[in-house]
């Protein structure tokens, strides 16, 4: 089910409209004073790099998850192997941070508990970063990370999902674009969280977001766009992904705040990816922000887990 910018609410939102936990409130005054404060947006990469990198602390893995440093084949990143996880099902997840920043290691509590709720295992990918490499340098690694596990390790597609947010949502799917047009077999399923897949500038309509987002600026993704496309225009499809040709890719689960810059980045590839067939469901949430599943302290962001963990243990089960 997709929703529209001209619906009051979305019908399948897994969190009630107007209704917001003690901790969301918190979060959000807190991501508004540092929104607010003076110079924030003239941090330059090194501080923006320091400030998500602090994720790692902040949120670690669950005691209940093995953590395992992979170096194979040209393919770095994390391991996590949750308790009683089936280790015949994967999740390959590929983080956020405009691109320029963000590792596996800012990442690996959030992915940690998606795959727990996924009963699966995780590998969080290290790509590299712009704008030292710009694309298509992370498309090459995330391709060369699929590799890994299906030629290496020994997974069937039928039981991978790829997923990722920000900028690793649209990584995600110019990965799966690529490897659909180089004729491998693709993934079973993919999930995106508030993902960025037009780096082109923002539509007026985008820009009136920029008052409700606390977290999101769009002198952020200008700065990011142009480190990451390097030589490359901004209509790219390998830049922003939501001008590829999506036909063929796999059932894809699309999550989004209703207060965000990006949300109709989310709607249009909702929206084009269902017109090309993909089967899609999008889910867009009343009152969220950016990427809100990377706070675990909020009731918020434990719904979006489970539904997340549902959707990948849906795809990678043995017996679809």
């Amino acid at each position: 089910m997709v929703w529209s910018e001209s619906d009051v609410a979305p019908p399948n939102s897994r969190v009630k409209p107007d209704v917001a936990s003690p901790a969301l409130q918190r979060t959000l005054a807190f991501l508004w004073q540092r929104k607010a404060a003076p110079g924030y947006d003239r941090r330059d990469l090194a501080e923006r790099r320091a400030e998500l990198a602090g994720f790692d602390d902040l949120y670690p893995v669950p005691a209940d998850v093995a953590v395992e440093p992979v170096d194979q084949a040209g393919v770095r990143g994390v391991w996590l192997r949750p308790d009683g996880a089936d280790p015949e099902a994967c999740l390959l997840y590929l983080h956020g941070g405009g691109y320029t920043r963000g590792s596996a290691r800012s990442h690996q509590g959030l992915v940690a508990r998606l795959a727990s709720a996924a009963n699966v295992e995780a590998l969080v990918l290290e790509y590299r970063l712009a704008p030292e490499h710009p694309c298509p340098a992370a498309i090459e690694d995330a391709g060369a990370a699929i590799d890994l596990l299906v030629d290496r390790r020994g997974f069937d597609p039928c039981r991978l999902v790829v997923g990722g947010d920000s900028a690793g949502g649209g990584l995600a799917v110019a990965t799966l674009v690529q490897r659909r047009d180089a004729g491998a077999e693709l993934p079973a399923g993919l999930v995106v969280l508030s993902p960025w897949v037009d780096l082109r500038p923002l539509s007026s309509g985008a820009r009136l977001m920029a008052a409700l987002d606390p977290v999101l600026s769009e002198e952020d993704l200008l700065i990011s766009s142009a480190a990451y496309r390097g030589v490359l225009p901004d209509d790219d499809p390998r830049v922003s992904p939501i001008l590829a040709d999506l036909r063929g890719l796999p059932p894809m689960l699309v999550l989004v705040g209703d207060r965000e810059l990006l949300r109709d980045d989310s709607v249009t590839l909702a929206r084009v990816a269902t017109d090309a067939g993909v089967t899609v469901e999008l889910v867009v949430e009343p009152g969220l922000f950016h990427v809100w599943p990377l706070f675990p302290e909020l009731p918020e962001s434990a719904l979006t887990v489970r539904a997340i963990g549902s959707f990948i243990r849906s795809r990678t089960a043995p017996s679809r």
